[in-house]
């Protein structure tokens, strides 16, 4: 059970208790990056554009731009990029994928990015279209391994990878899962990130199986705050994160009380990013789903200042 729980419960009941502990005397804030989606309307760009506006005094060391299941989204994708190169003093990173593409389409897509100013890359072997298999394309990288491998031939890109602390939905088995982890790493990718999880044990199991498989190289952890607690539940549910009982026993009752929800919420994921900061994990990539509220507040309460 979630250490915090207890402590959470006593407050939502009224019992008056003290702050969360402060940092230990001289440990810095940890490095965050965020992550964005692109968007499909006028108005979502708009609040796509609040978004980085709100976080970017923050100084992440970079911000991700996703990109859509099939590939859907590679143009809003691209020009989300390059317009955080033309406007802002933040580094980013695009998503690339192996679906529904040719090698030659995808060198092409990379080439046009290092041109546009864009240096890392999130390569990932990506979705097929909702309802289908994954299929490789026949002309294409196979998977996200092969498409690390041909991004170094493209130029000298800094390349994250996704990790899964509980094992991608498609593996044969965590050990399969964690081969192929080392396969994207030693075929050129600097880092992984991984997906969201909510147990900080998880992680932490996962890292200690990943050292003992001879993987060296930075696993970042994925931290998702939850706004909308059914909503996670059932994303949670597609993409085989666990949800803990104590988790949803902290937000049941919250449903009409969305001050409450944000409390809770920001509590449980700084909670998350210090326990793992005490275990020596200096790094955290923020799912920000598009809303700044929370991460901001989030990084506010981990010691992380606006800068400039």
């Amino acid at each position: 059970m979630n250490a915090l729980a207890p402590t959470l419960r006593r407050w939502l009941a009224g019992e008056r208790i003290g702050p969360l502990p402060p940092r230990d005397a001289g440990q810095p804030p940890p490095a965050l990056s965020f992550e964005f989606f692109p968007p499909k309307t006028p108005a979502l760009e708009e609040q796509l554009w609040a978004c980085i506006r709100r976080l970017a005094p923050l100084a992440p060391r970079f911000v991700s731009v996703t990109y859509g299941a099939g590939g859907s989204t590679h143009e809003r994708t691209h020009a989300t990029v390059s317009r955080l190169i033309r406007e802002t003093s933040l580094v980013p990173a695009a998503h690339l994928t192996c679906v529904g593409a040719t090698r030659e389409e995808v060198d092409g897509i990379a080439r046009a990015y290092w041109q546009a100013g864009v240096r890392h890359i999130v390569a990932l072997r990506g979705d097929a279209p909702s309802g289908t298999a994954y299929v490789p394309h026949p002309g294409g990288y196979a998977y996200a391994s092969d498409l690390v491998a041909g991004l170094r031939r493209v130029a000298d890109f800094e390349v994250s990878v996704a990790a899964y602390p509980e094992t991608h939905p498609a593996a044969v088995n965590p050990a399969a899962d964690l081969d192929n982890l080392k396969r994207k790493l030693d075929a050129g990718a600097t880092r992984a990130i991984t997906q969201y999880f909510f147990d900080s044990a998880t992680y932490l199991r996962f890292l200690d199986r990943a050292l003992a498989a001879g993987i060296t190289a930075p696993i970042v952890p994925g931290i998702m705050p939850v706004s909308n607690f059914e909503q996670a539940a059932r994303f949670s549910a597609l993409c085989g994160t666990s949800v803990p009982v104590w988790l949803r026993d902290l937000f049941e009752g919250t449903e009409n009380d969305p001050e409450i929800r944000r409390i809770v919420a920001s509590i449980v994921a700084a909670e998350q990013v210090r326990t793992l900061q005490a275990n020596g994990v200096d790094e955290f990539h923020f799912y920000t789903l598009n809303r700044p509220e929370l991460t901001y507040a989030i990084a506010h309460i981990l010691g992380v200042r606006p800068r400039g």
